[in-house]
C-alpha cells in the first residue's frame, strides 16, 4: 500500500480504512455482595433440607454422620449439585439468585449454557470451595468471576426484564 498525501486523506479523496467491530452487549456482572447473599440463600433453601435427610434418615444420626464424614459429605454434595444444576437448566437461577435478580449465562454467547457446562461448574464450584482459592478470586476482579466460572466459561449476571 501506498504512502498517502496528508493533503489527500484531508480533503477527502482517500478514505480510511473501517475498522469492524462487533458490537458486544455491556453486561451488568453480579456483585460479590449480591452473589454471597445468593450463595447463603441457597445454603438455607437448598442445602440444609439435603444435610437434615442425609444426617438423620440416611446415616441414623449425627454419631452415624460422625462415624462415617466422607460417605456423608458425598450423599450431601451429590443432590446438592444435582439440584442446583436442574433449577440452573430449567430458568439460569436456583431460588438464591431469583431472590437477588441473577442469572447464569454462558459468556462467549450471553444465553443460558448448556447442561454438561452447569454440571461441571457446579461440581468445579464444591472443588473450588474446598480450596478456598477460587471463592476468594470474585474479590480481586472487575467481573466478579469466580474459579469455577472461569474454568467452565461461565458469568453471573443481573437479570434484566
Amino acid at each position: 500500500m501506498a504512502k498517502q498525501r496528508f493533503r489527500d486523506v484531508k480533503q477527502g479523496k482517500v478514505t480510511k480504512p473501517q475498522n469492524k467491530q462487533k458490537s458486544v452487549q455491556k453486561r451488568t456482572y453480579a456483585s460479590s455482595g449480591k452473589k454471597l447473599k445468593a450463595f447463603l440463600t441457597d445454603a438455607f433453601m437448598l442445602l440444609m433440607p439435603i444435610m437434615y435427610i442425609v444426617f438423620y434418615l440416611v446415616m441414623g444420626g449425627r454419631e452415624g454422620f460422625a462415624a462415617h464424614k466422607a460417605l456423608g459429605w458425598l450423599y450431601i454434595l451429590l443432590p446438592l449439585v444435582l439440584v442446583q444444576s436442574a433449577f440452573m437448566f430449567r430458568t439460569g437461577q436456583t431460588p438464591g439468585y431469583r431472590a437477588y435478580e441473577l442469572t447464569l449465562i454462558n459468556d462467549a454467547t450471553g444465553k443460558k449454557p448448556p447442561l454438561f457446562t452447569i454440571l461441571f461448574r457446579n461440581f468445579c464450584a464444591i472443588l473450588s470451595f474446598f480450596s478456598f482459592f477460587g471463592w476468594i478470586l470474585m474479590f480481586f476482579r472487575k467481573d466478579h468471576k469466580t474459579l469455577h466460572d472461569l474454568l467452565s466459561g461461565t458469568a453471573v449476571v443481573v437479570k434484566t426484564a
